[in-house]
């Protein structure tokens, strides 16, 4: 596990992490990522109160994941319901994520 230097967390504003919100939470996400030292670090994004991801919001996270792979950090999906985690293994994109359960 990363010490907490090494670590950022993101949470999710709102229940639902889709076309309308995201924008923002890339542009955070983005952000958070920068603050890390590549190769050194994980992104933890809280998903405890979202209720709902779509395709646009799987998207944001495939891209933040891709942004954060492309550093060599994680990125770990805390609290993920189990309508996300069926999407990410229905989607294959399962092992992309380091799933954590609960929140901080």
């Amino acid at each position: 596990m990363a010490p907490e230097s090494h670590k950022r967390s993101a949470g999710i504003h709102g229940s639902r992490l889709g076309l309308e919100s995201r924008t923002a939470f890339r542009r955070a996400a983005g952000e958070l990522l920068e603050q890390l030292s590549e190769g050194a670090g994980r992104l933890v994004i809280d998903l405890s109160g979202t209720r709902q991801v779509d395709s646009a919001g799987l998207g944001a996270l495939m891209l933040i994941q891709r942004k954060a792979a492309e550093r060599r950090l994680s990125v770990s999906l805390r609290g993920a319901n189990e309508e996300l985690r069926f999407l990410l293994v229905l989607t294959k994109l399962d092992d992309l994520f380091e799933l954590e359960s609960g929140a901080s």
